[in-house]
């Protein structure tokens, strides 16, 4: 069953999508998730005549994602990131208000970043809270899968020891086009994911590559918070990402990025230049000028 959020109308709702029709159905995510059987109407929408939301369960808290998960990224990022294999897996995440929908265009402000780059990643929903998942148990809390791709802002990345800035700007990581339910897919996924940028081919590996599996990543999380259903795992990317391109190449206004799945499904995003973007590279911030020892008395001023 392929899941979706969508807006026709002027609303939105939830439907399922077959035969690329969309059904509206009564129940929201949330309660899909939680095992409801939905009440699909007989009345249906085109497919193309929908506007399709990012498919985030109204309770969902966002995205932890999985860093430098496959062999060849490591080996393309080394000089930038982790030298070595990981042993342990890198997580970080993603706020609810970095994630866009599946065709949604991208306002990349180039007065934030000068460095848009892609990533584009399998994405797990979970379906049922749990602690301590044992391997022999993750299949059970898995409610089905999406696609991500992970916009990152490289040069605030590679700025800050945390990765939080450069992968939470506003609005520039596209989820979906759906949620394909668990019992489409084999478990574990092998599944093929690939990437292209105006029609040339970036990215493309299998996820059986990845250095942990998803299996590890949901009892890595599980063993140290309680993983909670709607939330979402973006299980990482694989090499050709453009920072590490001879020259770098970056999303810029005017290209279309297409970030797939197979067996799940396709983002396509156009990239436009935010409104009040100004049209030169963003100027760099100084933080001895925001120190609060800029503004101490001098000796001569004395303190008050």
């Amino acid at each position: 069953m392929r899941i979706v959020r969508f807006e026709h109308g002027g609303m939105a709702g939830v439907g399922v999508v077959r035969d690329d029709q969309v059904f509206p159905v009564g129940e929201s995510l949330d309660d899909l998730i939680a095992g409801a059987v939905p009440s699909v109407s007989e009345v249906s929408h085109p497919l193309d005549e929908v506007r399709l939301l990012a498919p985030i369960a109204e309770s969902s808290r966002g995205m932890f994602c999985f860093g430098i998960n496959y062999v060849d990224h490591q080996r393309e990022s080394a000089d930038h990131f982790v030298a070595q294999i990981p042993t342990d897996p890198i997580v970080f995440f993603k706020t609810r208000s970095a994630l866009a929908g599946p065709a949604d265009e991208l306002e990349l402000d180039e007065s934030v970043s000068a460095e848009f780059d892609w990533e584009v990643e399998l994405g797990v929903v979970i379906g049922r809270a749990g602690r301590n998942i044992t391997p022999e148990t993750v299949a059970e809390h898995i409610f089905g899968y999406t696609v991500v791709n992970d916009v990152t802002a490289r040069d605030l990345q590679k700025r800050f020891s945390q990765w939080h800035i450069g992968k939470n700007i506003d609005a520039s990581t596209p989820v979906g086009p759906w949620v394909v339910t668990a019992d489409e897919i084999a478990y574990p996924p092998a599944v093929e994911v690939s990437l292209r940028v105006d029609g040339t081919e970036k990215q493309r590996a299998s996820t059986t590559d990845m250095i942990f599996s998803i299996s590890q990543q949901i009892c890595t999380l599980s063993r140290y918070l309680e993983l909670q259903p709607g939330d979402i795992i973006a299980t990482g990317t694989p090499s050709g990402v453009g920072f590490t391109r001879t020259p770098p190449e970056f999303l810029v206004p005017g290209v279309v990025v297409e970030a797939e799945v197979s067996g799940i499904g396709r983002l396509s995003n156009a990239i436009r230049r935010a409104p009040d973007a100004p049209m030169h590279p963003p100027a760099e911030l100084v933080f001895d000028e925001l120190s609060p020892t800029a503004t101490q008395p001098t000796a001569q001023q004395g303190a008050r």
